[in-house]
């Protein structure tokens, strides 16, 4: 559904997008995920057709987003980091209007608003002007105006951020209704390690422009050595060679009377590694994305998560 070649974009000495490859395959849900600056957001703009490569070339449905593109355009939906519905204008009319620019039939916009309405659960409080809604509410109507033209791609750019996370929940279970009944190809770009976790097929992680990691979420978490395990030793002299030769553990790290094991299914092999050694406490849990991220990039993606959220918003406000 989506094949980008060697894609590009520079900013005089900044390179924004750095020669990436990727393909997305159609009923695919692809996360991006990387800190703020990493990328994610210009290579959305540059496959919508909202900016141009600096070189390289990519299709979407087909279509190449430089030569061909109005007829990308009717091809996605995308829905941006901050609000661009209209605040005055109820729910109804926000769809109304965008159904007419996108050119949906006049005998079929009726459905396909009651539909999308229906599929996001605004249909209750489809006459309420925008700025009565709750910020959840909101992004499931943005969500619904980017479904209106019937598209084959989808693009959430940071779709929950600044959301409460009982609004968040909410929200992951409405695209995953919409994967389910309107059969996309979606686009994530997010923040949330749990969110990528739970919606995406596979995920790509981006840092300075590339992408440096790519796979399902389960075997990105699979590159630390499986569950976590870390030990207090009694003796910080204490024998740790023993460990090392179990074959349960796949990775061994030591240091201030700690041991730090990556092993296989923990909550079965920790009775095996106590018989080896004396310590005073035990804890093991499972690796996470945010693990992985933090591994990879050397970096915690959610220290710049809400802050950016909330510096956007001074700029969006600001104009």
């Amino acid at each position: 559904m989506i094949r980008i070649n060697n894609l590009t974009k520079r900013y005089e000495k900044l390179t924004a997008v750095d020669n990436l490859s990727l393909d997305i395959e159609q009923g695919e849900v692809f996360g991006l995920l990387g800190q703020n600056g990493a990328g994610k957001t210009t290579v959305i703009h540059m496959l919508a057709t909202l900016l141009k490569p600096t070189s390289g070339s990519a299709t979407v449905n087909n279509f190449d987003i430089q030569k061909e593109p109005e007829k990308v355009r009717t091809s996605i939906g995308i829905v941006f980091q901050v609000p661009s519905s209209d605040d005055l204008l109820t729910g109804y009319e926000n769809l109304q209007i965008h159904a007419m620019l996108y050119g949906v039939d006049p005998s079929i916009r009726e459905k396909r608003i009651q539909d999308a309405l229906e599929l996001v659960g605004l249909t209750e409080r489809k006459d309420d002007q925008v700025k009565k809604y709750s910020g959840g509410m909101r992004r499931r109507l943005e969500i619904a105006r980017g479904l209106i033209h019937s598209p084959k791609v989808l693009f959430l750019d940071e779709p929950t951020l600044g959301l409460d996370p009982s609004s968040r929940e909410t929200m992951w279970k409405y695209i995953q209704q919409l994967v389910k009944q309107e059969k996309l190809t979606i686009i994530l770009t997010t923040h949330y390690m749990e969110e990528a976790d739970m919606l995406c097929n596979r995920i790509g992680i981006m840092d300075k422009g590339k992408i440096i990691a790519l796979d399902t979420p389960t075997n990105l978490k699979l590159m630390l050595g499986g569950d976590i395990v870390k030990l207090k030793l009694k003796k910080h002299d204490s024998d740790i060679t023993v460990l090392k030769n179990l074959a349960c553990v796949k990775k061994i790290e030591s240091f201030d009377g700690y041991v730090i094991l990556g092993v296989d299914d923990a909550k079965k092999n920790i009775p095996e590694i106590l018989k080896h050694v004396d310590v005073e406490s035990v804890e093991s849990s499972s690796p996470t994305l945010s693990d992985v991220f933090l591994k990879l990039t050397g970096k915690n993606i959610k220290e710049q998560a809400e802050g950016g959220f909330l510096e956007r918003y001074v700029q969006y406000d600001k104009h």
